[in-house]
């Protein structure tokens, strides 16, 4: 069974007209989660790569098992105000507002090449603010892993115009 027949569908969530794709079937799966960890890895292992970032929360999980398959640290981007030591932060827009998201100052060293990792790419703006913080701190990204991308939502679009490659498992057209 392929990575996408692992993935939950949930119709109207957050809001009606949204179909929000639920990786958590496909991690409690070993052989789904072997799949994915085993596919987002296989697609970086020939890069050379120092450090793997994931972003809260489901980008946690995937990045940091994906950073133990390439024998690689792993850097936390995470929402403001939830690291406990200095942060660097970058501010970015949501439909219904504005957010951030931050990572520890001395979690990528200047030259550091870094693979980003998330769980699902839509608008891109979550991974478009991480970019932004790793090269701040002087991270070099190596790309962007996501299990899922909604193509039609423009995320894809927006990292690649960033300069980067967006490797995803599987894309949902239409959504």
């Amino acid at each position: 069974m392929p990575i996408k027949s692992r993935i939950r569908t949930i119709p109207d969530h957050p809001k009606p007209g949204i179909q929000f794709r639920d990786i958590t079937t496909l991690l409690q799966d070993p052989i789904g989660l072997r799949l994915a960890v085993d596919g987002l890895a296989d697609a970086f292992r020939d890069c050379a790569i120092d450090k793997v970032a994931g972003i809260e929360a489901r980008g946690f999980i995937i990045g940091a098992a994906v950073a133990k398959e390439l024998g690689k640290g792993f850097v936390l981007l995470r929402k403001a105000g939830k690291l406990p030591y200095q942060t660097l932060g970058f501010d970015y827009e949501l439909e219904y507002g504005t957010d951030r998201i931050e990572a520890h100052v001395d979690a990528v060293s200047p030259g550091e090449r870094v693979l980003l990792v998330d769980d699902l790419v839509a608008t891109g703006g979550t991974c478009e603010a991480a970019i932004r913080v790793l090269e701040a701190l002087g991270g070099e990204v190596v790309g962007v892993a996501a299990v899922v991308d909604l193509p039609d939502v423009g995320g894809r679009r927006r990292i690649e115009a960033l300069g980067h490659k967006l490797v995803a498992l599987c894309a949902y057209e239409g959504d």
